[in-house]
């Protein structure tokens, strides 16, 4: 069963847990039993969603209101700090084995360069 949210004239909104065909009929305030109109004050929870689809929705929120910082974008990387594939990392400098300054061996595949 879904929860309602419903407002009383006197003691404020609160929610009940009714079926979905009792939706529309006004209800009785738990506190002062006031005959109370049915209204929308949040959104529905959509616990029914996919994992990956809620926490897209659950950011998409988030960043319509407050974006992510720089800071906070960082502390989430799923990387650790030296991994080097997702910050600046020293610059290869040409060897005698390596004379192209490439960041991995090419005798694997010489069609590669670079990642």
């Amino acid at each position: 069963m879904p929860i309602y949210e419903y407002d009383c004239p006197q003691c404020g909104d609160f929610t009940v847990l009714r079926p979905m065909a009792e939706r529309d009929t006004p209800c009785a305030c738990p506190y002062c039993a006031t005959q109370s109109a049915r209204v929308i004050l949040s959104a529905p929870g959509l616990a029914t969603m996919p994992g990956n689809q809620r926490r897209a929705r659950d950011a998409n929120e988030r960043s319509a209101h407050a974006p992510q910082t720089l800071e906070e974008y960082k502390s989430k990387r799923k990387h650790g700090a030296g991994c080097s594939c997702c910050g600046p990392s020293k610059p290869n400098t040409p060897t005698k084995a390596n004379p192209h300054a490439l960041k991995a061996s090419p005798s694997a595949r010489p069609w590669m360069i670079s990642h």
